[in-house]
């Protein structure tokens, strides 16, 4: 799946001579933390989020009264606090190099640019989205987690074996065990009752840790 499927498009841009206190404003009426900053052509120029407006707050502890405090903010540009290096990406990179940018570089959004224009945005709450679909956690089903054998064909004997015996597979998921030789999976499954679904795993796997209907 690639990012341009999954992106806010056409998101809320703000320019660099915006108050602060403005793109405050922005943030809480809409709802979101982050915030393209675009040129006069609509150029992507840098990017504020919540925790840079933040920043650029006085501290409860300030000595100045609240009218001091919005005359200062009305007065400060994002230009002054805005990230200029900013890292996007583009509408034909795959989501998962998305979300490895973003955990790496411990980000919660990237512009999504276009020959330099901010065509969408893609978000934590995007990728939360889509991990709730590729688990199928809103629908009824078994959920199996356990350690399979790092070899080819493993996945494709289970998937045959409930298939035999008329279960669907609504989700599949694995990250790396214990050893290179084991991954841990966590499967879906709908149609089949949870006794029999144990039972039929069992002597395909190396171990069932958890089997609970979700």
């Amino acid at each position: 799946m690639l990012v341009g499927k999954r992106m806010t498009r056409n998101p809320i841009t703000i320019k660099p001579d915006t108050p602060v206190a403005e793109a405050q404003a922005i943030m809480r009426r809409e709802k979101i933390h982050h915030l393209p900053v675009v040129d006069e052509r609509q150029r992507l120029v840098g990017i504020v989020t919540e925790k840079d407006l933040l920043y650029a707050s006085p501290s409860p502890a300030t000595s100045l009264n609240v009218y001091e405090i919005s005359y200062l903010l009305a007065k400060l540009k994002v230009e002054k606090i805005m990230t200029r290096k900013v890292i996007t990406v583009s509408e034909e990179d795959p989501l998962e190099e998305a979300a490895r940018i973003m955990a790496d570089r411990n980000l919660g959004g990237l512009p999504v640019v276009r020959e330099g224009l901010v065509v969408g945005i893609i978000t934590e709450s995007d990728l939360f989205r889509l991990f709730i679909e590729l688990f199928a956690a809103r629908k009824k089903g078994l959920r199996v987690t356990m350690v399979m054998p790092e070899k080819k064909g493993e996945l494709a004997r289970v998937a045959a074996a409930i298939n035999n015996r008329n279960g669907n597979i609504l989700a599949f998921g694995s990250v790396p065990g214990e050893d290179s030789t084991q991954v841990l999976a966590t499967i879906k499954v709908e149609g089949i009752a949870k006794d029999e679904l144990a039972a039929l795993l069992k002597p395909l796997v190396l171990e069932i840790t958890d089997v609970r209907e979700v």
